[in-house]
């Protein structure tokens, strides 16, 4: 279903080439699991450079406020994308005929959801490697950020067992989980008070 124990070093290929030529379409995109994981990482990736942008101090109000709106529509597709590769995994798991066992319990956190938070821990290592490589910064900052790439990776092997676990004990029964909508509320113009609140005005 997904190579649990290769899907770090698969997100970090992806990183790594997006990086040095972008030419990311999504169109190629065909709807397997596999695919949906790669679109939310790219939705993390554009997310990590909007994110960059807004903190740069020199930045106008123009700009930071088209980059906030930027944020808030990635933001939303990305947890869309958590949402879809949770119905990809729960569509197979069902498609496999896979009986949960009497004793089953439900696990509260979703694989979309550790895939989604391991797609953030490889771009902070793509980033802090890209920390320990400068050579206009003194030695200390690169030593503070090895210090940091140590515990990232640390973290990835974490998600990685946890992501495996889950996914094993899936597949045979042992736990079960929701598809948790995320019920977003600030992008609905039909749910946000200041937004449906400008259209009675309007009228």
């Amino acid at each position: 279903m997904i190579e649990t124990h290769s899907l770090a070093d698969k997100m970090f290929q992806f990183i790594s080439e997006w990086h040095i030529k972008d030419n990311f379409n999504s169109d190629k995109l065909e709807g397997s699991l596999e695919d949906a994981i790669i679109l939310l990482l790219r939705y993390n990736y554009e997310l990590w450079h909007q994110e960059d942008i807004a903190r740069d101090p020199k930045a106008t109000d123009t700009e930071i406020a088209r980059v906030k709106r930027n944020i808030d529509k990635l933001n939303q597709k990305r947890n869309d994308m958590i949402e879809k590769v949770d119905e990809k995994i729960s569509d197979i798991l069902s498609d496999k005929n896979i009986e949960v066992n009497k004793n089953a319990t439900m696990n509260s956190e979703t694989p979309g959801s550790i895939i989604d938070r391991l797609s953030i821990n490889m771009l902070k290592i793509y980033h802090m490697k890209e920390q320990t490589q400068r050579t206009d910064v003194s030695q200390e900052h690169i030593e503070s950020c090895r210090q940091k790439l140590n515990i990232l990776e640390i973290q990835k092997k974490d998600l990685t067992v946890c992501l495996t676990e889950l996914m094993n004990d899936l597949v045979h029964g042992a736990k079960y989980f929701k598809v948790y909508r995320q019920m977003k509320m600030y992008n609905d113009p039909n749910l946000n008070p200041v937004l449906y609140g400008k259209k009675k005005k309007e009228r």
